[in-house]
């Protein structure tokens, strides 16, 4: 394990092999449903991770039968008389926000993020499967939006921004105003997971694609994330080739360029 990473309530971390870390939801009993607790322990491990660069690639997954159910219902009736439920101020504040910024916080770590959807993810879960630069599913997994299922409205942690740019208006506008169940085979088909294979295969597919993106430089890595994250909402296409332009010449310059482009040249 990476210096640098504490230790967890909620979370199991390991650098599964050089540079790649894997992070387990670690609640089987709940579906691994979000607590407070595991939210203070996603918030850690961002800040570790934001600090060190010899985790590259992040893999999420989740203990047991499923990947996440979403926000933990039981907190919501713990704390209905608590002082979150005070107003709705203290509940921006004190819960909503608090949810918002996992998806935040997985948009803004430079690492790469790998979810493998080994079950059932649900509300908050499906949003962080939408928050991963790359989605793998098991046979067994599903995908719900099951906001609008529990009398809230379909647009929650970031499900109305990144869904319709996943998989485009029509097919968003199904899964957030339905509620259904999309599972994993027609996942695959509307480009809303990557790959589909069987669970005993899952984990070592997640790997693969972090074992080719582990032999790349830091700074690509960093800077391919941001630039897709940006330029999804460029204003033009010079906009987004000046942004573009920006980071190849600090990459040149980074060291890493020519040492790259040697061995590329040279076959080693």
């Amino acid at each position: 394990m990476s210096s640098m990473i504490p230790e967890f309530k909620t979370l199991l971390f390991e650098e599964k092999e050089p540079h790649i870390g894997l992070v387990t939801m670690n609640r089987p009993n709940q579906l691994n449903a979000i607590n407070l607790d595991m939210l203070e322990d996603f918030e850690s491990l961002f800040q570790a991770l934001s600090r060190d660069d010899s985790i590259r690639v992040l893999i999420i997954t989740g203990a047991g039968k499923g990947y996440s159910s979403g926000a933990d219902l039981n907190d919501a009736m713990i704390y209905k008389d608590s002082e979150a439920f005070a107003d709705p101020e203290k509940f921006l504040k004190l819960v909503q926000e608090r949810y918002a910024a996992l998806i935040l916080g997985m948009r803004r770590i430079p690492q790469p993020i790998i979810s493998a959807v080994n079950g059932p993810a649900a509300g908050g879960g499906f949003s962080m499967t939408l928050a991963s630069d790359l989605r793998v599913a098991s046979k067994e997994a599903y995908f719900v939006a099951s906001f609008i299922n529990i009398g809230l409205s379909g647009g929650e942690l970031g499900c109305s921004f990144l869904l319709p740019r996943l998989v485009g208006l029509a097919h968003a506008s199904d899964i957030l105003l339905t509620g259904r169940k999309i599972r994993a085979d027609e996942a695959e088909k509307i480009g809303l997971v990557n790959k589909m294979v069987p669970l005993e295969e899952l984990l070592e597919t997640a790997l693969s694609y972090g074992r080719l993106m582990v032999g790349k430089s830091v700074g690509g890595l960093k800077l391919t994330k941001r630039v897709l994250s940006e330029n999804i909402n460029a204003p033009s296409l010079e906009n987004a080739v000046n942004l573009e332009n920006r980071n190849q010449t600090v990459l040149v310059f980074s060291g890493e360029f020519f040492k790259m482009v040697q061995k590329f040249s040279t076959g080693k």
